[in-house]
């Protein structure tokens, strides 16, 4: 996409350290990336409600749901699944100079839209979570029969049928949401951000 040079950059009076501070918090983004029901509405949910009762200020942003609005006029080729990510990834850049902790959960089957995700944000602030629950659990709790339909080629360019998606490689974080619980889940990602020292909170894990 070609840049504009007539358009120029403006800087505010106040910065994202200032609504942070305000906030009482350090925002960073959280990534959900897997297959079509691995689980990844359901664990940023479960984040989103954990950090709200820990006081701190999230956003939840769902793939599906940017797909009634801001993604609405996109299909599910290659090249509008790479403009789908392209836009979820800079509003989450957005909602994260506001000062906010954004979770969003969003399949994004490609390697290099994940990168250009990552790549918005300082390093350190951007922490893929890969949900990686099989397919055949994926398969088992799609009540919207997406992946029958899928396989019996009534609907096309369907991810992980006859759509690729890619394995991350470089993600922070891999939990298999068909092995855990998802506050189990919840309880990993809570520790690793409180390790990282990017959740300072006292918190009791959940899990057996």
């Amino acid at each position: 996409m070609a840049i504009n040079h007539d358009v120029v950059w403006q800087n505010y009076a106040i910065s994202m350290a200032d609504r942070a501070h305000l906030l009482n918090q350090s925002p960073f983004v959280l990534w959900f990336t897997g297959l079509p029901g691995a689980g990844k509405t359901t664990l940023a949910n479960v984040m989103a409600k954990r950090l709200h009762d820990l006081c701190r200020h999230a956003y939840v942003l769902d793939g599906d749901n940017l797909r009634h609005g801001l993604n609405k006029d996109l299909g599910f080729t290659v090249k509008d699944r790479r403009e789908n990510v392209r836009r979820t990834a800079e509003v989450a850049n957005l909602i994260y100079d506001s000062g906010l902790i954004t979770l969003v959960a969003c399949i994004s089957p490609f390697t290099s839209e994940r990168d250009f995700a990552r790549s918005l944000l300082p390093e350190g602030r951007f922490v893929e979570v890969f949900v990686d629950t099989p397919q055949a659990i994926c398969e088992k709790r799609d009540q919207k029969g997406l992946y029958r339909r899928a396989r019996a080629g009534e609907l096309s360019n369907f991810t992980g049928i006859d759509s690729p998606f890619e394995r991350p490689n470089t993600s922070e974080l891999v939990v298999n949401a068909g092995e855990c619980s998802p506050l189990e889940c919840a309880d990993e990602i809570t520790s690793y951000l409180v390790d990282r020292g990017l959740l300072v909170a006292d918190w009791t894990p959940t899990g057996p």
